[in-house]
């Protein structure tokens, strides 16, 4: 028996508002962040977010049965692991030290149009007109945003730029690799044990973690939890659902929206005031996401004449 209409509109706002959790859960991490620069250093603080966000997952993932993937599987897994949780984390905390939270989050927002770039070379998805312009709007949004913010002594440096480009493409790789995985396994394995494989990546700074701990106030080491239990264990993991019933390139350019929620977030927090003009970026950014999400016009088809039929029927 077909679904109800209730229950299908039902089913298809999950994937939209699990977009949403982790939208606004991702903006609150480039903060927290931000937030945490003076008490940890960059190694650090990724060991710390991520065995926060590998011990959070670990019951909700075992609850659902012990993880079996293919060697095949098991491949992409250590590469997203160290790319997308190590690697990305390594270097967004070392270049949010040196660049402000927005700007930080406006950077990275290249990485939707090497999505969808990536998508159409291996995962076959179509880069259509539309979705091209939506990706020129939302990135010319980004842009302005960016020029808007990156005026004064204390908007950044070259090195710091350079640090928060990486994680955008690592982010876009890791993104073409879990796309086939979640259609096969399960969100929260997957993201269980790519978090716990980044954990082993920064294992390394273990000794500087214990350190800085015992040195940052208490305040301090519950953001560290946080950034670990929400941002990372909780958005994941409806990131990866969301990958489940969207396409790759749909998916990437919903992180456009991403850098207004991060300069809201940071003028609440760290009393980071960004110009003017940066919200005509906003708006931009958020036309953008409306076109590129906008499902095609379908064409009405007409039937043919049956005679002794009345044609309106």
């Amino acid at each position: 028996m077909p679904d109800t209409p209730t229950e299908t509109g039902d089913a298809s706002l999950l994937p939209l508002a699990a977009v949403g959790v982790t939208l606004v859960l991702w903006a609150s991490a480039f903060v927290g962040i931000r937030h945490l620069a003076h008490d940890f250093s960059a190694g650090p603080l990724s060991l710390g977010r991520l065995a926060a966000g590998a011990l959070a997952l670990a019951p909700v993932a075992l609850a659902q049965g012990l993880p079996r993937p293919t060697r095949r599987q098991w491949v992409s897994i250590v590469t997203i692991g160290v790319l997308w949780f190590g690697i990305y984390n390594l270097s967004l905390n070392a270049g949010e030290q040196r660049v402000d939270a927005g700007t930080a989050s406006m950077l990275l927002q290249v990485s939707p149009v090497l999505i969808a770039v990536l998508a159409a070379l291996f995962l076959g998805e179509r880069f259509t007109a539309q979705l091209a312009a939506g990706l020129a709007l939302a990135f010319a949004g980004v842009v302005v945003i960016g020029l808007s913010t990156s005026g004064g002594d204390d908007s950044g440096d070259l090195l710091g730029v350079v640090l928060c480009l990486v994680p955008a493409a690592v982010y876009s790789i890791s993104v073409i690799l879990q796309k086939p995985l979640v259609a096969e396994l399960s969100a929260v394995h997957v993201t269980w044990l790519a978090c716990t494989i980044g954990v082993v990546t920064c294992l390394p700074w273990a000794g500087r973690l214990v350190t800085e701990v015992g040195d940052a106030p208490v305040s301090s080491t519950l953001w560290l939890v946080y950034l670990g239990v929400f941002p990372t264990a909780i958005a994941f993991t409806t990131y990866a659902y969301a990958l489940r019933h969207m396409t790759a390139s749909a998916l990437g350019v919903t992180t456009y929206l991403v850098p207004p929620l991060t300069i809201v977030m940071g003028l609440v927090f760290l009393d980071e005031v960004p110009p003017v003009i940066a919200y005509a970026g906003g708006v931009l950014a958020l036309l953008g996401v409306g076109v590129a999400r906008r499902a095609p016009a379908r064409k009405a088809v007409v039937a043919p004449a049956v005679p002794g039929r009345d044609p309106v029927a």
